[in-house]
């Protein structure tokens, strides 16, 4: 009898302690704080659009390449960008949307943190800042 409940009280220990081995608070609380990973607050043109572009778009879409791989469509000046923006191409190529051509072209969507920053940048006004 006293054997059984050493190896019970040894077996509940053990369960208990292999169970509790990986909480820590951002694991247990990812799915709570995963909006918060995405800052759509203070969004500005050259210190978070303009780097989404840069790193995405500007191999096609700049000064330089817009003429050559970019169907003539350049995103680096804010008076082209701007036309984008205003007639709906700009989201609806980044979102996949149907109806539009879907960009960067032939690669994947950006990811949804890059999407809802540009999309909060517009929905601000789209300013020149």
């Amino acid at each position: 009898m006293k054997r059984a409940s050493i190896i019970f009280i040894l077996t509940l220990s053990s369960f208990f302690l292999y169970n509790c081995r990986y909480d820590n608070e951002e694991e247990l609380y990812s799915d709570i704080n995963a909006g918060e990973k995405c800052d759509t607050l203070n969004i500005t043109l050259s210190n978070t659009v303009e780097p989404i572009l840069s790193e995405n778009c500007y191999s096609c879409h700049s000064n330089s390449n817009s003429g050559t791989f970019g169907a003539g469509i350049n995103l680096e000046t804010y008076s082209e960008l701007m036309d984008i923006v205003q007639s709906g191409r700009l989201m609806g190529a980044i979102t996949h949307s149907p109806g539009f051509v879907a960009m960067p072209q032939g690669g994947t969507k950006l990811d949804d943190c890059s999407i809802s920053k540009i999309r909060a940048w517009i929905n601000s006004g789209a300013l020149n800042n």
